[in-house]
């Protein structure tokens, strides 16, 4: 498994207080890659509910888990979403 090393900022709060236009903006000056934590879960939930994967199903969800293969990729300057070859980010 690749292991990210180096500094790692990480932001939270509420929804709608900013913490994404501040970590784009933040991770622009520093130099750094902007990683949307968010859109990853949105792009797993996405594709488990295609699958008609639930999370009562334990066995399945780690399965499905277990070979799931998520790229992400800068787009137009922007963070894409690849779950198994398939750009998920629009959904």
């Amino acid at each position: 498994m690749n292991q990210i090393r180096g500094l790692i900022v990480t932001i939270d709060g509420p929804a709608g207080a900013g913490k994404s236009t501040v970590s784009k903006e933040l991770a622009k000056r520093l130099g750094y890659m902007y990683l949307d934590t968010g859109a990853i879960y949105r792009a797993v939930a996405y594709k488990m509910k295609k699958e008609d994967i639930t999370l009562e199903d334990e066995f399945s969800m780690v399965e499905f888990l277990n070979h799931l293969k998520i790229q992400l990729k800068y787009l137009e300057d922007r963070m894409t979403v690849f779950i198994d070859g398939l750009n998920v980010t629009p959904h």
